[in-house]
């Protein structure tokens, strides 16, 4: 990611969130017509889930959660045992179906379509919304 503010906007609450996230962005520089990239990108995706990990694929089609709603899932998943989570985004044609296969769930900030650095962003905030939901911290008001 270029310097500038939505890199900011990342570095920031991923420096508030405990314990530290990862951002890993996954790439194919081929230019592929879209089935192809799609799948390629699917490839990188699922290759790169750490073992034991859940997840989550973020998709306009996906189930709309309220804060609190992520919050609360979290906590079960944690209590399940879960230590690893990841979030996949998609590209522009979205993610194939055999990352949405593999999803825990499919999560959607809505039903516009947001550039994935933006995407970055609000899914990162979020997170540390629900560390403080989940602490009790004013940061959140129900």
């Amino acid at each position: 990611m270029r310097r500038g503010p939505l890199a900011d906007l990342q570095a920031l609450y991923a420096g508030r969130i405990v314990p530290p996230v990862a951002v890993v962005e996954l790439e194919e520089k081929r230019a592929l017509p879209s089935p192809q990239l799609k799948a390629r990108e699917a490839e990188l995706i699922l290759a790169a889930m750490p073992g034991g990990s859940r997840l989550v694929a973020l998709d306009e089609r996906g189930k709309q959660w309220s804060s609190r709603e992520f919050a609360d899932r979290l906590t079960a998943w944690r209590d399940a045992g879960t230590t690893t989570l990841a979030f996949a985004i998609g590209s522009a044609d979205g993610l194939d179906s055999a990352v949405m296969r593999r999803a825990d769930a499919v999560l959607s900030l809505g039903a516009m379509t947001w550039p994935h650095l933006l995407v970055r962003g609000l899914l990162l905030e979020q997170l540390y919304r629900a560390q403080q939901i989940l602490a009790g911290h004013p940061y959140h008001r129900d």
